[in-house]
């Protein structure tokens, strides 16, 4: 068996005080002959007030005509007139304002129209004190669903700010995820296949040129170094717990020179303006940059040699790594490695072109803004 809800318990809660209200009218008034409408307009009023939630605008005209006909033909003087306030405010609440304005007024018509008939007497303090119930019913209806209307969209907009809070939250932490996996792919990839080419060189002079294979061994030796400390601050960043990780910048422009060392390869270089100084997130976006760039000439494009070209100019950082190797698959300028790079440079307010060069080759043009 369902259990009862709070408006039924309150709507059989009036009906049984309307019809106590009606059997002691009935018991300390001498005996009157009561006819049909005395038993039939009660109950259906009564009805009308139990349906009231369901059907708030058939109850409010039921609970209305019931109660207009009551009072001037029905024998017996009982409080029935509650059912009707009752029924105008359920209208109201439930957003039916119009249908118990109108069900109130041609109530408050009837009643006077019958008063006027002469059918039976109520003084006209009476019948304005009822007025002022009808009123005040409708009004108190409205004010009720106003009130849970304006609670009801506190509540969404707190849900809405919710919501919000955590796409921004799932956002950042897409944004962060993205930074990580560039930083691991630049501290991990780049000097990892530095460390492949500089092997597999060391491997070929063992033998014949023993002097280059200890060039290469200790190339090696350094950018392990390197790779270890960057991972180790990475991971250090990730899990805020390790005390001894450096914390510093990353290498930057400052270090020029170890990144060109690093690649391997035979790299002419050209400065132009300060490369000190610079904004750390553009300093570090433009020697990720080189590295990256350098480390594709290495990998892909089959020359053993680059021009690097760095120039601080008009407020912008701007790169450009050119090579003369036979080719490279990434000539489309959509590998991951590139990919990255313009992400790095994006996230910066800046730009990079990759592609082939007209005349051979391969060129890489980043320009990085120093105000991003």
């Amino acid at each position: 068996m369902s259990r009862l809800s709070t408006g039924t318990i309150v709507s059989l809660a009036i009906c049984a005080a309307v019809l106590a209200g009606l059997v002691f009218t009935y018991v300390t008034r001498r005996p009157v002959e009561l006819n049909a409408l005395d038993v039939v307009l009660p109950l259906a009023a009564c009805g009308a007030l139990l349906a009231r939630r369901r059907h708030p605008v058939a109850a409010v005209i039921v609970a209305a005509a019931s109660t207009v006909a009551y009072y001037p033909y029905a024998k017996l003087d009982g409080p029935l007139i509650v059912v009707i306030f009752v029924a105008l405010y359920t209208a109201a609440d439930r957003g039916h304002l119009a249908a118990a304005v109108a069900t109130g007024a041609a109530a408050l018509l009837a009643m006077g129209y019958g008063e006027s008939g002469g059918v039976r007497h109520v003084d006209d303090s009476m019948f304005i004190m009822i007025a002022g119930w009808v009123v005040a019913a409708i009004a108190f209806g409205g004010v009720t669903r106003n009130r849970r209307a304006y609670l009801e969209a506190a509540r969404q907009l707190a849900l809405d700010a919710l919501r919000t809070k955590e796409e921004e939250a799932r956002r950042r932490a897409g944004e962060e995820r993205l930074r990580i996996a560039r930083e691991l792919h630049d501290v991990i990839g780049h000097n990892i296949s530095m460390i492949n080419v500089q092997a597999a060189a060391a491997l070929h002079g063992l033998k014949k040129r023993p002097e280059d294979a200890e060039t290469a061994l200790r190339t090696i030796k350094d950018a392990s170094k390197e790779t270890l400390r960057e991972l180790r601050t990475t991971l250090g960043v990730l899990r805020q717990v390790d005390e001894d990780a450096p914390t510093g910048p990353a290498a930057g422009l400052a270090r020029l020179d170890e990144l060109v060392k690093a690649s391997g390869l035979r790299v002419r270089t050209e400065t132009s303006g300060p490369l000190d100084a610079l904004p750390t997130e553009v300093d570090l976006a433009a020697a990720r940059i080189v590295r990256e760039a350098l480390t594709n000439v290495s990998r892909h494009a089959g020359a053993d040699q680059a021009t690097l070209t760095v120039t601080n100019k008009s407020g912008n950082i701007i790169i450009c790594v050119e090579d003369e190797g036979p080719g490279t698959p990434y000539e489309d300028g959509t590998g991951y490695g590139i990919q990255g790079m313009r992400e790095r440079a994006t996230a910066v307010g800046g730009t990079l072109e990759a592609g082939p060069r007209p005349e051979g080759g391969f060129r890489v043009t980043a320009r990085l803004p120093l105000t991003p």
